[in-house]
């Protein structure tokens, strides 16, 4: 094989392995990248019952917070990373412990997926993803979201 036709091989297999790849359930795709497993919400439960319950109601207090303090930015997608700071005081104010995740080395990270840690008060730990959307957009496909490895 010449070089030629070994580089444009090796282009069409690099093209592949880098195209999105798609209908991956999340739990899986979060098992392959972390090596975490993600736990379903069991809807008989009531310890998970209390805890979506005041996930919400901070989501509500945040929100409301938010709305009032008012969310300036440039990107949309700032928005985002602008609420996390009343979503954490919302779930401090619920009694549930909001923090930054840790990293697999322990460290905090600020960036990345998921946005806040959560530990219940029967010391379970959750993680929380912040989203956020324009009301202009809520019935377009802009309101979509898609989760990427960072």
């Amino acid at each position: 094989m010449d070089d030629k036709k070994y580089i444009q091989e090796l282009e069409a297999i690099l093209s592949k392995c880098l195209a999105p790849i798609k209908d991956i359930p999340f739990p899986i795709a979060i098992k392959a990248l972390s090596g975490c497993r993600v736990l379903s919400f069991d809807k008989n439960s009531s310890f998970d019952q209390e805890l979506v319950g005041l996930m919400a109601k901070a989501a509500q207090i945040a929100g409301a917070k938010a709305s009032n303090v008012g969310i300036y930015t440039d990107r949309p997608n700032e928005a985002g990373n602008k609420i996390e700071p009343f979503v954490k005081k919302a779930l401090y104010e619920l009694g549930i412990q909001a923090d930054t995740p840790r990293a697999k080395s322990g460290r905090r990270k600020a960036t990345g997926y998921p946005d806040i840690e959560i530990t219940d008060k029967h010391g379970r730990t959750a993680y929380l993803e912040c989203k956020t959307y324009n009301l202009r957009n809520i019935d377009t496909t802009q309101r979509a979201f898609y989760f990427s490895p960072s």
